[in-house]
């Protein structure tokens, strides 16, 4: 039920916001789209996350969640543009110290808890993955209509599943609910889709390794949680994973660019096309 508000909220003030500068709304092919993605990605991956939360501990959910970088290697090797070895090397790099950053911390998880992010994670990868694929508006407002479908549906499946609609009576799930609203759905949720429609999907995956350091060292700043010293050895092996991701993304699209960039001048002169 929140869930399904707080995106319907955050996706119809961008989708009004953008309407009023100028903006066409998405065409009945593109809801669809949005639909689609919005189910993949919002209701089946996050919603997923959030009900096995119940049963499994957040140390066993940050572990599980790291392997969407593989999820996202695998699908697209299923689509025909699968990593070569040295991806696969930063993807091992990035769950081995994502592992070494949780360890000593609670990785308990139900089976049912666990089937269900390996669900989220299945799921939000090939949201991923397809999202090129899919027409859905270009941008922001393909942004919004996402995040308004995929409210929509969680509602439905709230719903359907016999959840209690009452507003929550703490002030401070206003203001949970508030946060996530702003910096969970418009900002986190949109930069991340701005992110995978202008690099690859393997590189914008790699989120997922950024994630457990930022909130670890979080806690630690501002929740006065014990700092462990398993992250002092994880994070560099993590922030190197990203780095050599990026410079794979880096070096791949230098690659395309260089044939391209030759002029017939110099084509003339090299003797070579």
């Amino acid at each position: 039920y929140l869930l399904g508000t707080r995106f319907m909220v955050a996706g119809g003030l961008l989708a009004a916001g953008l309407r009023l500068t100028g903006h066409d709304l998405p065409s009945v092919q593109q809801w669809l789209g949005a639909s689609l993605l919005g189910t993949l990605l919002l209701v089946v991956g996050l919603g997923s996350v959030t009900v096995a939360e119940r049963w499994v501990s957040s140390g066993a959910a940050v572990a599980l969640i790291s392997l969407l970088p593989l999820a996202v290697a695998l699908w697209t090797g299923v689509f025909g543009s699968g990593p070569r070895r040295l991806e696969w090397a930063a993807i091992a790099l990035g769950g081995l110290g994502t592992l070494i950053m949780v360890t000593g911390h609670d990785l308990r998880a139900s089976p049912a808890g666990t089937l269900l992010i390996l669900l989220a994670v299945a799921s939000w990868s090939f949201g991923t993955v397809v999202s090129s694929r899919i027409e859905t508006p270009h941008g922001a407002m393909g942004f919004a209509a996402e995040m308004l479908a995929g409210g929509v549906i969680a509602l439905g499946v709230s719903a359907a599943l016999g959840e209690s609609w009452a507003p929550p009576a703490s002030p401070r799930v206003w203001w949970a609910w508030s946060y996530l609203i702003v910096f969970g759905s418009l900002i986190a949720f949109s930069a991340y889709r701005f992110l995978v429609e202008r690099v690859s999907a393997r590189l914008a995956a790699t989120y997922a390794y950024v994630n457990p350091p930022v909130a670890l060292l979080v806690g630690w700043g501002l929740g006065n949680e014990s700092f462990s010293p398993h992250v002092l050895v994880g994070l560099p092996i993590v922030l190197a994973a990203v780095g050599l991701h990026g410079w794979i993304q880096f070096r791949s699209a230098a690659s395309q660019v260089a044939p391209q960039a030759r002029s017939p001048a110099s084509a003339l002169l090299t003797g070579r096309p």
